[in-house]
């Protein structure tokens, strides 16, 4: 539990909150329709089975904001080696990779399951009487 608090500084809410919360969603939707879609037109050579469940597995982990700088971190690489590995449009890569480098930086927010794991607790301690 400890290394997973290192990887937050804060989890923000109101603007900035609803802001990551926002990125994060674009972002997991957006890996989980690759995903989908990807099975659906059937594996190629260029899109294996393991990249069509990895961008599933990461889109559904950065939409509910759990494991959120480890999953942005991964999702960005993968991102980047399609952007160059593959044919096509390049663009719709890297920006889903910077994307997902941003939130991974900044943190899910504190509107995550990384907020209710990892987030900071109040502690009220009781007086003793007696």
């Amino acid at each position: 539990m400890r290394l997973f608090r290192r990887l937050f500084s804060t989890f923000p809410r109101g603007w900035p909150g609803t802001g990551l919360l926002l990125m994060r969603l674009v972002a997991g939707l957006i890996l989980i329709d690759r995903g989908i879609t990807g099975f659906w037109q059937g594996p190629s050579l260029d899109r294996t089975a393991v990249y069509l469940l990895a961008a599933t597995a990461a889109g559904i982990l950065l939409v509910i904001g759990l494991w959120t700088p480890i999953v942005g971190a991964l999702a960005a690489a993968m991102e980047l080696w399609c952007a160059f590995s593959q044919p096509g449009d390049r663009l719709t890569h890297i920006l889903l990779a910077t994307v997902c480098a941003a939130v991974a930086l900044v943190g899910p927010g504190g509107w995550s399951l990384d907020a209710r794991l990892f987030g900071w607790k109040r502690i009220n301690i009781r007086s003793r009487q007696g």
